[in-house]
């Protein structure tokens, strides 16, 4: 099979704390560019987050030519009963949707899962994101139920999907 020389290619590495700026940067820009986000445009922190430094933690970016694509993060439990177990949240600039990333991104933290001894991956999703949801299906994500008027969004109630994958 041969590839197009000019096209190209993302990679995925974890964050580090100089990532930070960039990282909020990136959320912002998918705030204004979604309403699938959790946060409005304008209503997220000024203040970078911190880059997760708990065992069952990480949060994983996709970049091309240094230019952040998308994040998917995951933070655990910190308890010894839910260790195990940690949400995803995932984000993809809408200029690079369809060419792989978010599952590319999904598939690396399944890798660092495995590797860090969480067997559950959970997440939400909201109802009528028929795209999102047909991804976290295609990598493995289960319907577990739903959660009625849970945001509001644009001034209407929308519905969330629970989500979750256990690894073996």
């Amino acid at each position: 099979m041969q590839t197009d020389p000019g096209a190209r290619t993302h990679r995925i590495r974890p964050a580090v704390p100089a990532d930070a700026e960039t990282l909020l940067a990136l959320k912002r820009a998918l705030d204004e560019e979604t309403s699938f986000m959790l946060f409005e445009p304008g209503e997220r922190p000024r203040t970078p987050e911190a880059v997760p430094d708990a065992a069952t933690s990480v949060l994983l970016l996709a970049e091309e030519d240094g230019v952040l694509l998308g994040y998917v993060g995951a933070y655990g439990g910190e308890a010894r009963r839910n260790r195990h177990e940690a949400h995803v949240v995932l984000g993809v600039r809408a200029a690079a949707s369809g060419r792989g990333i978010g599952t590319a991104l999904l598939r690396a933290l399944d890798t660092w899962a495995a590797e860090h001894g969480v067997h559950r991956l959970e997440l939400t999703v909201m109802a009528h994101n028929e795209r999102a949801i047909a991804l976290y299906r295609k990598c493995g994500y289960e319907l577990e139920g739903t959660r009625r008027h849970s945001l509001r969004v644009e001034g209407r109630w929308v519905d969330e999907l629970a989500m979750a994958k256990l690894l073996s």
